[in-house]
């Protein structure tokens, strides 16, 4: 197993949205960067996903596309842009997880019960193996968040952290 971390859609314009979708960022930033931090002493891939939506102003260049100042995303690590919920679609992501050799991607960010689920749901259409990091996915909605975390495959951090030794 070769796994890649996901960061999908942890933008500045997302914390806008209110002070619940803000909390729940913020705490999910916090195992997120955890993660990174394992996913960078293995030597393993992190990607940040961004998503580009150009009728609300979230665009390269924009103040809200960029990563809040806490989240660990390095400018070296690979960086996609989409315009749909799913991360596949229309990206070079597929293609650039097949090159890296890796068939295991663990997913987190925003929003749970939108881009999160629906590239969830991408990456077993590319034959990869999903899985969520528990606490690691936002929403507005504390109940999706559940929701999703109850419905799909997930991993805790404990057991990420072994599982990558």
């Amino acid at each position: 197993m070769k796994p890649a971390l996901l960061v999908i859609d942890v933008q500045k314009e997302f914390f806008k949205m209110g002070p619940e979708t803000a909390r729940s960022l913020d705490s999910a930033i916090e195992y997120i960067n955890a993660a990174i931090d394992l996913f960078r002493a293995r030597g393993l891939p992190v990607i940040s996903v961004q998503d580009k939506d150009v009728e609300a102003g979230c665009v390269p260049g924009a103040g809200g596309f960029d990563l809040p100042d806490s989240l660990k995303v390095l400018p070296s690590d690979l960086h996609i842009v989409k315009t749909y919920g799913n991360a596949f679609n229309k990206t070079p992501l597929a293609d650039a997880l097949r090159t890296a050799g890796v068939d295991t991607v663990i997913v987190t960010g925003f929003c749970a019960e939108y881009c999160v689920l629906s590239t969830y749901v991408g990456a077993r259409d590319h034959d990869l193996t999903p899985i969520l990091l528990r606490n690691a996915i936002a929403s507005g909605r504390p109940e999706s968040v559940r929701f999703v975390e109850n419905a799909y495959d997930v991993i805790s951090y404990g057991a990420l952290k072994k599982m990558l030794q």
